[in-house]
């Protein structure tokens, strides 16, 4: 259960969390005006912009070193909680998931409306409630109150992802969300180390250290009430730098006829750019490149964050008297970050072999949790964790490339926000099933069973979509191969580069 706080605030910028980071719409942008949406911020205001950068820097540092996080499993089940393995697996983490599944929708509207900060603020103060609930809470309301709170935390991640595109022209983005995303990696990877020492070596009790979690999360909270707020977001507060010089105000014709002006309205309602995108989204699940990466996105994300979520409840009962979940955690974050870092420079072409590699990795990823639900190593299982959770974030910025390169940043926030929920909605069922009390009730072993004959029927999927794409390619160029006997095909010879071909370090020009 408490893996999911680990690995938090890595995958919310990294893969991913709930929603990846996505720039807010620029002036000129929805005009279609290149020049102005790639012109760089006034040099008078950059001294400004510069400090409000770091400063949201220092606060996504900041927030995400709770050093108490991967302890809270171990925590709930010591003499000091003394809660069951059961109620800790079937009672208090299934909350988690319906909490956040319910409150992810309202958070990603709440996050443009208000611009941002207010819902960082809220995350703030969900935080600051957590770790009251940890270290005065006794009761399974208690702990499942702090899961609620902790589902409100992960949902208001997006505020984060996004915030820091409003502060900064478009030409700046890339550069600004590498900022963002390694001060929250360099959180993470921190928080982990110091839980890991202060439990180790300074022999402090559980209690100790989440006293020391909540200092650092209402400092984190005192960050977020001071960081400067936006002028624009996404949908609802896009700045305009031009407005038409009359406006045409209502005929009388209208006034006098309600139902003209009431089709106007309804037509007007259909024209509205959201209405648009929905509908553009729709129309964009025939693609199949978009389609496989979003249909990845739902799936895989679902089994990482299920495992996620329990797998430190299975090391409890592999060895209850070794707990090195700290360094653990920080070995994978640590992975993860490299393996994203690599997937920028793998060069594939994706139209061919995408089905494959995917196919590949989740057999990969299957095959550890077949380990990890069978083994009494701990030190087996803590090594295969890590390598689970390095494969999937080998894909996640590939999916994210993928899924982004030909849309718009609106269609981006809602194909993602889709994505997101749907793979929400299919944790819950799950976990429904097989993991709350009123379903199955499963012991964390039979539930790491799930999930391995889970990612298994994924990886048979896979192959089968890749056997197919490959006999439909191979006999594709071969019956170009006949149609042009004459052209020389040789292992050296250029291979043109269309949208799923670009190396992913190369994006500027890639469309699905």
């Amino acid at each position: 259960m408490a893996a999911d706080r680990a690995a938090a605030g890595e995958d919310v910028d990294v893969k991913t969390p709930p929603l990846p980071p996505l720039p807010p719409l620029e002036d000129g942008e929805g005009r279609g005006d290149a020049e102005a949406a790639a012109a760089p911020c006034p040099a008078e205001d950059g001294g400004k912009l510069t400090c409000s950068v770091m400063f949201l820097c220092l606060y996504g540092f900041m927030s995400s070193i709770r050093p108490g996080e991967s302890f809270i499993t171990p925590n709930l089940l010591s003499s000091e909680k003394n809660f069951t393995r059961e109620q800790v697996t079937n009672e208090i983490t299934p909350v988690l998931t319906y909490s956040y599944m319910a409150v992810l929708v309202p958070a990603f509207l709440l996050t443009d409306l208000l611009r941002y900060k207010p819902v960082l603020i809220i995350q703030g103060i969900s935080h600051v409630v957590i770790w009251v609930l940890m270290l005065l809470g006794a009761t399974l309301l208690h702990m499942q109150l702090m899961e609620f709170f902790y589902g409100i935390t992960m949902a208001c991640r997006v505020a984060y992802s996004s915030y820091i595109f409003s502060l900064v022209s478009p030409s700046l983005y890339q550069r600004v969300a590498g900022y963002s995303r390694s001060s929250v990696l360099l959180g993470v990877f921190v928080s982990s180390v110091l839980g890991q020492l202060c439990l180790s070596l300074g022999d402090i009790s559980y209690h100790t250290l989440d006293t020391i979690s909540l200092g650092f999360v209402s400092f984190g909270l005192a960050l977020a009430c001071c960081l400067p707020w936006p002028k624009r977001s996404l949908f609802f507060n896009r700045t305009k730098s031009r407005e038409p010089a009359e406006k045409a105000a209502p005929s009388e014709t209208d006034e006098m006829n309600p139902t003209r002006a009431g089709v106007s309205l309804m037509a007007n309602w259909k024209e509205s750019i959201f209405v648009q995108m929905l509908l553009e989204v729709w129309n964009m699940v025939k693609r199949p490149n978009l389609r496989l990466w979003s249909l990845w996105w739902i799936f895989n994300s679902t089994g990482y964050y299920l495992v996620l979520f329990y797998v430190h409840i299975l090391w409890n009962k592999v060895q209850s008297t070794t707990n090195y979940n700290g360094a653990v955690e920080a070995a994978a974050t640590l992975l993860s970050a490299i393996t994203s870092f690599m997937a920028g420079f793998a060069k594939i072409r994706w139209n061919v072999w995408s089905e494959l590699v995917i196919g590949g990795i989740t057999a990969l990823q299957a095959g550890m949790l077949l380990v990890m639900g069978t083994t009494g190593n701990i030190w087996i299982c803590y090594s295969c964790y890590i390598l689970f959770r390095g494969f999937y974030q080998f894909l996640v910025p590939i999916a994210t490339f993928q899924i982004a390169s030909s849309l718009t940043k609106e269609l981006c926030a809602l194909v993602f926000g889709i994505n997101t929920f749907l793979g929400t909605v299919l944790k819950s069922i799950i976990n429904l099933i097989f993991s709350d009390k009123r379903g199955l009730g499963l012991d964390v072993e039979s539930q790491f069973r799930i999930y391995f004959i889970y990612f298994t029927l994924l990886t048979v999927v896979y192959l089968i979509s890749a056997a197919v794409v490959l006999v439909r390619h191979f006999r594709n160029r071969g019956e170009e191969e006949e149609a042009s006997p004459d052209r020389l095909h040789t292992e050296l010879t250029p291979v043109s580069m269309t949208s799923e071909a670009e190396p992913l370090s190369n994006s500027q020009n890639v469309k699905t």
